[in-house]
């Protein structure tokens, strides 16, 4: 994993990988510190093309293998074939509706092909503004639209969270997607406050915080609250 392990003043803490391209820091927030005091990480400090030279000199098979840029365990980037076979429902049409009129734009092919902050393959024409995915109602099969604007959080409430190491008295930074830039917040009890209004935010993700490089741990969001209108 791109990640590293790094000996604190009060034992190893996990920081970013050295190169941000391929950091998976994301993905590791709920390692424990119990977990942490057994795991290394090798490739963290490395480049990935130093590492293909590695695996090129020990004459590995990988050594040219393409980046993978999708779920590593759907081989063939078909992740809606897995999530039908554990939610089958999560395939069947249902109601495109815009979210501030709750007016009826059209019909999609499954809640399991959208996500929040999602604007191609709506395949919705006629508006006076582009539509985004602003969330997904699944028991009702409703994805409900709306201009970029609503998509727009102040803050989320976080759950099943985990800490690694003490939140710092200094500036923390948030990740809510993993191809996502850290943005300024704080955290306040469970609430995670965003500085400036974030967007695609969406219930079910992870939240992770960051000290600088540190990872800090984080939990899954449980609901968002809207920013205001300005």
């Amino acid at each position: 994993h791109y990640v590293r392990r790094v000996e604190g003043p009060a034992g190893p803490e996990l920081h970013r990988a050295l190169d941000p391209a391929r950091d998976q820091s994301y993905f590791l927030y709920a390692t424990t510190e119990a977990q942490l005091e057994f795991l290394r990480f090798p490739l963290g400090g490395m480049p990935k093309p130093a590492v293909r030279k590695i695996a090129e000199a020990e004459g590995l098979v990988v050594a040219a293998k393409p980046d993978s840029q999708d779920i590593c365990f759907v081989p063939d980037g078909d992740y809606a074939k897995i999530v039908r076979q554990v939610r089958p429902e999560g395939d069947a049409p249902g109601q495109i509706v815009h979210a501030a009129t709750g007016a009826v734009l059209g019909e999609h092919r499954g809640i399991i092909h959208y996500t929040v902050g999602q604007r191609r393959g709506l395949e919705i024409g006629g508006q006076p503004e582009p539509l985004y995915v602003t969330g997904i109602d699944a028991p009702t099969r409703q994805v409900r639209v709306g201009p970029r604007h609503l998509l727009a959080v102040s803050a989320a409430s976080i759950i099943e969270t985990n800490r690694i190491g003490a939140i710092p008295d200094g500036p923390l930074t948030a990740k809510v997607r993993s191809m996502a830039k850290p943005v300024p917040a704080r955290l306040e009890g469970d609430r995670l406050i965003f500085a400036a209004p974030e967007y695609g935010v969406a219930p079910g993700q992870a939240a992770v915080l960051y000290a600088g490089d540190q990872v800090l741990g984080g939990g899954w969001i449980a609901a968002t609250e809207a920013a205001l209108a300005e």
